[in-house]
């Protein structure tokens, strides 16, 4: 049974991710806008459009209908198509990281704000970095806000070289900073890193956090589970990555082969890392030597 509303959910990740405005995209299928913005809120979708909608979007009509490997360029788009999926997830289990998105404090999103402004001026397209940048932040505000509504439980496993380079570098460290937002960039990690510190302290329920010390993953992922099904995510686009320009791809399956391999090294890596008191009180080792250094 296909499911519509998931096509339609998909189909505007898409189309963030083509770039294309759905005016070019409803011209170029010979439909209305309207009917566009329809199939984006789950109406019914002939086979037909869904193959002439995969050629256009230059993608397998198989990821279209959700069965294939979802592949994503643009941070914009993937940052969508997660808060998509996590309207219905009840459970995250991240393996990487500095920091974990979901529970990030508001010194975070007030320097990644400020961070994305000052790069702004510096920008060669400033106006299209601009507008970017605005939906990037409210993307990141949209999913946070759903956490706080629907508090799925979380697992998750941050980096501890992941949080070495943010302590030395800052939130956003790939953005062209004046010095004094690089600073308070560089203030704001050291508020996040405490703030992780004092989560695994106090373990507060439904958030479990740990830190990778002995070996580090060779690339960051999170497994969200909804009721009906699950979903694994590879994520190169932190919330803080630059919202244009960002070299990478991510991807997104439901493929049952793929959740459970995931499932299994994430699981694996939790036996092993530290937690509680331990792991804050190396967490906050590394904040007293960054402060040396």
């Amino acid at each position: 049974m296909m499911r519509f509303a998931d096509i339609g959910q998909q189909l505007r990740a898409y189309r963030l991710e083509s770039g294309l405005r759905a005016e070019e995209i409803a011209a170029r299928l010979g439909v209305s806008r309207a009917a566009l913005y329809r199939y984006e809120k789950g109406e019914v979708i002939k086979l037909d459009t869904i193959r002439r909608l995969a050629e256009l979007l230059k993608i397998s009509p198989l990821s279209l209908l959700g069965i294939g490997v979802e592949y994503f360029s643009r941070p914009l788009a993937l940052q969508e198509r997660l808060r998509q999926i996590e309207e219905d997830s009840e459970q995250f289990l991240q393996l990487g990281g500095p920091f974990c998105t979901l529970v990030t404090t508001e010194a975070h999103d007030t320097a990644l704000a400020e961070a994305f402004a000052d790069a702004a001026e510096n920008a060669a397209e400033r106006l299209s970095f601009h507008a970017a940048a605005e939906q990037a932040l409210g993307l990141l505000t949209a999913r946070k806000r759903l956490y706080q509504a629907r508090r799925p439980s979380i697992i998750a496993m941050v980096s501890e070289r992941a949080l070495r380079a943010a302590l030395t570098d800052g939130i956003a460290p790939a953005l062209n900073l004046s010095e004094r937002v690089r600073e308070r960039c560089r203030i704001a990690a050291r508020a996040e890193a405490e703030n992780i510190a004092t989560l695994m302290e106090t373990v507060p329920m439904g958030i479990q956090l740990g830190l990778l010390t002995e070996s580090e993953p060779s690339g960051d992922f999170v497994v969200m589970r909804g009721r009906d099904r699950a979903h694994v995510c590879s994520n190169p686009f932190p919330p803080d990555s630059p919202p244009v320009g960002a070299i990478g791809i991510g991807t997104v399956t439901a493929a049952d082969e793929a959740v459970s391999i995931h499932q299994r090294v994430a699981e694996n890596a939790w036996r092993d890392v530290r937690k509680g008191a331990e792991a804050a009180a190396r967490i906050r080792l590394l904040l007293a030597e960054s402060r040396i250094h």
